[in-house]
């Protein structure tokens, strides 16, 4: 067929829909739903997978992070086995500054157990993320000082009281002042102020900034039973894999691992969280188009539906192209085109519906950057034509199968 005949099959079938505005909508419904919920899908999973990916990547690419179990996407689907590890300790985080050749620094993390509230004159913050670390953890790129200074390992070393807080504290307690040599009472313990932190572009904490750290010593002095202890490790640039066999045989021999025994604590580095996390996304998303198939099956079956009745409305116009020439093929294109012209506006109707849901989805959850990726429009595009043309192979056979002399006698 030649370019100009499929040209004409667009118009008429263009023609033929706008003829039956309201049969049409309905008989695409399903696909618009369909190919909407996909779209949206894919939009707010590429904004989760964005603000996620940010979050993870914030540790920077150089940085190991040694807990007794995995971090990141995995934690909430830990084996017993991994629930009862024994936890890290500041000796294996001595041992691994002191073994390591391709580290730049190691800091400990201590935290703080239960919920903690601050308060300054009155003013309370509520469910504080209190840490203890080291001067290390500033160095690595965790911390971007907005006032004041950051411990030094000095006043770790001498657990003293002091402590740099997150920019949600600041502008809660120290509304109008300066926090800056101001003390802040926490779980009841006295610290002074000597540092404040601006917000960091991701965090695992989420969109608020609570925290407060303290020197590793001091944390252990305020709570001497506090065992939630991890490690973050920088490795020295491009050197990231030696980095992690030698921090792990140090922790296998430091933990008592036997050799032919897995290890029990995890290494995870920030690429690594990112795929475990693109995993869980891929199988929701899998599931999801999956569910949204019953939509373009039901939008098909009534395509399917409306190309027969169409096709019995058309008996007559059928018989008059064939008895003036038009072959079987001609036929078959014109009633399949017409099949995938119908179900391709329903597919950018639908694409409209999944925009329309992720403009939602960002107004009601800023911290998702939700939009749609180019992939998922030219999918739903292809998904909603590839319905018509499956859906439509039926009547459009029937068609192009009709007798002329039959035909033209039709009433």
């Amino acid at each position: 067929m030649s370019g100009q005949a499929i040209s004409n099959g667009i118009v008429l079938a263009l023609q033929t829909i706008r003829g039956h505005k309201l049969r049409a909508f309905l008989t695409v419904l399903g696909v618009i739903i369909g190919t909407g919920t996909i779209i949206g899908v894919a939009a707010i999973l590429a904004g989760f997978d964005a603000s996620i990916t940010g979050i993870l990547r914030s540790f920077g690419p150089n940085s190991i992070i040694v807990f007794k179990f995995p971090v990141g996407p995995r934690t909430s689907n830990l084996t017993a086995e991994e629930r009862t590890r024994k936890d890290l300790t500041y000796q294996n985080a001595v041992d691994i500054r002191e073994r390591c050749k391709s580290i730049e620094d190691v800091s400990s993390m201590l935290f703080a157990p239960g919920m903690n509230n601050a308060r300054y004159k009155g003013n309370d913050v509520y469910d504080v993320n209190m840490m203890g670390v080291e001067e290390a953890y500033a160095r690595g790129g965790q911390v971007d000082i907005h006032r004041g200074r950051f411990f030094t390992d000095e006043e770790g070393r001498r657990r003293m009281l002091v402590a740099v807080i997150g920019q949600d504290i600041e502008k809660g307690l120290y509304a109008n002042v300066d926090p800056v040599g101001k003390t802040i009472l926490v779980d009841g313990h006295e610290l002074q102020v000597i540092g404040t932190m601006l917000r960091p572009a991701a965090s695992f904490f989420g969109d608020t900034d609570t925290r407060v750290l303290v020197p590793y010593g001091a944390m252990r002095k305020m709570y001497p039973n506090a065992r939630e202890s991890a490690i973050v490790v920088t490795a020295q640039p491009g050197k990231l894999p030696q980095a992690l066999d030698e921090v792990r045989t140090v922790l296998r021999i430091d933990r008592r691992v036997p050799y032919n025994k897995p290890d029990n604590f995890a290494l995870s580095t920030a690429e690594q969280m990112v795929n475990d996390f693109r995993q869980i996304t891929a199988m929701t998303f899998l599931v999801m188009v999956v569910l949204s198939s019953i939509g373009l099956l039901v939008g098909g079956i009534g395509v399917m539906n409306i190309m027969l009745v169409s096709v019995t409305e058309r008996t007559f116009e059928i018989g008059i192209r064939k008895a003036i020439g038009a072959r079987r093929s001609d036929v078959l294109i014109q009633f399949l085109i017409e099949a995938a012209a119908l179900t391709g506006l329903g597919g950018i109707a639908g694409i409209a519906f999944g925009w329309i849901l992720s403009l939602i989805s960002r107004l009601i959850f800023p911290s998702i950057p939700a939009s749609v990726p180019l992939w998922a429009a030219v999918t739903g595009i292809v998904m909603s034509v590839g319905v018509g043309l499956f859906f439509g192979i039926w009547p459009a056979n029937k068609a192009a199968r009709l007798d002329p002399v039959v035909a033209l006698r039709y009433e």
